[in-house]
């Protein structure tokens, strides 16, 4: 009750990511019931149903890293003065963010019930051809089989937020953040991402990051076969459906690659920025793109891997020759960008947040709103300088042995 308090009183870009959640979450549990939805009416080519299935866990990682940004910057999961005295310590806090967030998911997951049975038939009306094919109308929907994959959101996105919000004790014990490494007010309690804030574990990914890079594109060279054919299961790049399974473990550890080596790759640019004689704006620049290098790094090496994926899927697709991308195909895709887009958008305003006090000292110091225009503008730039050539060269190596 308590949390439905709190968002009911929340501010409107609050509630405007929060909304954003409960759609990624009905976008999610929409295509895991039209997998459902197939299996019950192909009974006999389980193998494609779950394959199917399988595709679906991108979306569903894509939902949970919204659910957890989300979660971090909500105001109601920030310790405010004279809280604990009411009740409110760190563990009933993250409790709340937990319920809130699994409120959100339950909500698009009870939407896109709605929607799912609409498309079908089920509730009035007649299905096309389409929705007959996909969806599976017509067959009797399993309704203990679709309960449980509507529920895998909510309970996953739910745990995940208690997982990083959790309180972590600092070396003395006593469950307090030191203000100065995280940005915070002194008296907060530390998170489980708080904890590895620390300049010095950012460059140690990075070589780890490129070394899995490179091994994922070494590994899909070398256990890739043919040219891409088209294919009408999802449809999918059919290259992806029929190819070994290390073409997908290749692009699986390219992927990581490039999320450990996010934040190694934001403090670079920073060091970048900064390096020579820099002058205020650009020294500014560096030294905040360096601090804030862990918070946005991982949600930027998200977004460079879909952005890659994506680049690397549209090429697969247009070396088949008779097969367009699909409506659930296209659902998937648009959900996992927005997601993704989402989450680096998110980090940002959490990072902005972050450094408030750091701003407004600045002010207070008499430094020009427009310095710190330019500053926030050069750090754009040259996260954009960085890692869009990466993230073109990254796909075009993953593309390139599925065209040949």
């Amino acid at each position: 009750m308590l949390a439905l308090r709190l968002a009911r009183g929340a501010h409107p870009l609050v509630l405007l990511r929060r909304l954003l959640v409960a759609a990624a979450s009905g976008g999610t549990g929409f295509l895991l019931l039209a997998a459902l939805g197939h299996a019950a009416a192909h009974p006999a080519t389980a193998t494609d149903s779950f394959v199917r299935l399988l595709w679906c866990a991108v979306p569903v990682a894509a939902t949970l890293q919204l659910a957890m940004s989300t979660a971090r910057t909500d105001p109601a999961s920030r310790p405010q003065r004279g809280m604990s005295a009411a009740g409110l310590g760190p563990v009933r806090l993250t409790m709340i963010a937990a319920t809130s967030t699994a409120v959100s998911c339950v909500l698009g997951s009870l939407v896109a019930l709605l929607a799912f049975l609409v498309v079908r038939g089920d509730l009035g009306g007649t299905a096309t051809g389409p929705a007959t094919r996909l969806l599976g109308a017509g067959h009797p929907l399993p309704l203990a089989g679709a309960l449980m994959l509507l529920a895998v959101v909510p309970v996953l996105a739910a745990t995940a937020t208690a997982v990083v919000l959790r309180p972590r004790m600092n070396a003395r014990g006593s469950g307090r953040r030191t203000g100065a490494a995280t940005g915070a007010g002194a008296g907060e309690p530390l998170t489980a991402m708080d904890t590895n804030s620390t300049p010095s574990a950012v460059p140690a990914a990075l070589p780890w990051g490129i070394a899995l890079t490179a091994a994922g594109l070494a590994l899909e060279t070398y256990v890739s076969r043919g040219p891409a054919h088209a294919d009408t299961l999802l449809p999918l790049p059919g290259r992806l459906i029929g190819s070994p399974p290390g073409v997908l473990a290749g692009w699986a550890l390219s992927t990581l690659g490039l999320v450990l080596a996010g934040p190694g790759l934001a403090r670079l640019s920073g060091r970048l920025l900064a390096a020579g004689r820099p002058g205020a704006v650009r020294l500014l620049a560096g030294r905040v793109l360096q601090e804030e290098s862990r918070r946005i790094g991982r949600p930027l090496g998200v977004l460079c891997a879909v952005a890659s994926g994506a680049y690397a899927a549209v090429k697969v697709y247009e070396a088949a020759p008779t097969r367009p991308f699909g409506p659930l195909t296209g659902l998937g895709a648009a959900l996992v960008l927005a997601c993704v887009a989402a989450s680096a958008l998110t980090a940002a305003l959490e990072a902005r947040w972050a450094r408030t006090h750091t701003t407004a000292a600045l002010r207070r110091l008499g430094t020009p709103r427009s310095l710190l225009f330019r500053a926030s503008a050069l750090r754009v730039l040259a996260l954009l300088v960085v890692l869009t050539p990466l993230t073109w060269g990254i796909a075009e190596l993953a593309a390139l042995p599925l065209l040949h």
